[in-house]
């Protein structure tokens, strides 16, 4: 679904991504992990140009990702942020809706069914009509994920989704995401909950240094790391 050739990123002659090469199949789970300023979320945000690579090549569905389509291929492959982003001044039900009546994609009508469709199958639907400073956190990330799924995406990206949360509301968006995964969503997941990475992916990358250090299954990952920068990473994080 998603393939990255040499992918490179620099900022003011800094490099932050030294060449990565990835594949990432349909209905594959990954977590990335790794230390804080590896590149992991530039990473990320380079998958759909949030961030412009420096150099190399990502593509999404075998078409490559350029700025002409940019918004279809976004559509699909939806985004999620540490800090929510919704809109404060839209109530939930608009936040999920916006996009896909924006864009064309459905009417308002239709929009609003399946925004209450989604809010009642995480249990929100009472919020509809509630504005996002009137929700805890957790409640915010459970919608900025239903706000990515209204659009329909063959895959989900996660920027560190529980990272800006209070602990008692981790369970609940991890939750949702551990649902998603079994129903099949590809989804790529920035990460430092590695029971969340043990227990969902198929697969566990440590980025280290601007590159992939290591690509395993979870079992491996944690249990036979067999690089000395991992082993230390897994040491201060386990």
């Amino acid at each position: 679904m998603i393939v990255v050739e040499n992918l490179k990123k620099s900022y003011a002659g800094l490099d932050v991504l030294k060449g990565i090469n990835l594949t990432i199949n349909k209905g594959d789970v990954v977590c990335l992990v790794g230390p804080s300023g590896c590149g992991k979320s530039t990473f990320l945000r380079c998958l759909n140009r949030l961030e412009e690579p420096t150099s190399g090549h990502v593509y999404f569905e075998d078409k490559e990702v350029t700025e002409k389509d940019i918004n279809k291929i976004r559509a699909k492959m939806g985004m999620v942020f540490q800090h929510f982003n919704l809109f404060p001044h839209l109530t939930v039900k608009r936040n999920i809706t916006l996009a896909p009546t924006k864009l064309g994609l459905m009417s308002q009508a239709a929009a609003d069914a399946k925004a209450m469709d989604l809010l009642a199958r995480i249990g929100l639907a009472d919020k509809a009509d509630a504005y996002p400073a009137m929700l805890s956190g957790g409640q915010k990330q459970r919608i900025a994920i239903v706000r990515a799924l209204a659009m329909d995406p063959e895959a989900l990206l996660f920027d560190e989704p529980t990272s800006a949360l209070d602990p008692e509301m981790v369970g609940e968006v991890l939750e949702l995401m551990k649902e998603l995964a079994k129903g099949g969503m590809t989804m790529v997941v920035v990460t430092h909950e590695m029971g969340f990475a043990r227990e969902v992916a198929n697969r566990v990358i440590f980025i280290d240094e601007g590159v992939v250090k290591v690509d395993r299954p979870p079992q491996e990952f944690f249990a036979n790391p067999d690089n000395e920068r991992l082993r230390t990473f897994l040491s201060k994080v386990l």
